[in-house]
């Protein structure tokens, strides 16, 4: 299947000038081009697409995708080097849980208190009527 990237951008979810700016990066150099010059995305490129969106979400900073776009253009002898930046990724992705955990669990506890706060007014309130 080829798309264009109107029906790109729709599939993943991105307006299509953040896919242009994509390409513009470095980050999709594997897009062919039709005899007009308009972009062609076929299913491979919406898959690396989708990984992009992904790792986008966890903040990966546009330097390391760079690094592994460049390394995957170099073929399967780099497929360690691409393993170590996904690995070094992920462990600051770890760091970054157990943060939101603990911030999570504090929130969790200032609502139960007040909800224990609400309860007591509404029960004051209740007995006053």
């Amino acid at each position: 299947m080829e798309i264009h990237i109107k029906e790109a951008a729709e599939k993943i979810g991105l307006p299509a000038h953040t896919l242009r700016y994509y390409e513009q990066e470095g980050l999709l150099p594997f897009i062919k081009r039709d005899e007009n010059g308009n972009r062609i995305f076929n299913d491979s490129d919406l898959l690396w697409l989708e990984l992009i969106v992904c790792l986008r979400k966890t903040d990966i900073p546009l330097s390391e995708l760079r690094a592994i776009v460049e390394l995957t253009k170099e073929g399967d002898s780099t497929a360690l080097q691409r393993k170590e930046i996904f690995e070094k990724h992920k462990e600051k992705m770890m760091e970054k849980k157990r943060d939101l955990d603990d911030a999570f669990s504090k929130i969790e506890s200032k609502i139960g208190y007040y909800d224990e706060i609400e309860k007591k007014y509404n029960k004051q309130k209740f007995n006053e009527n």
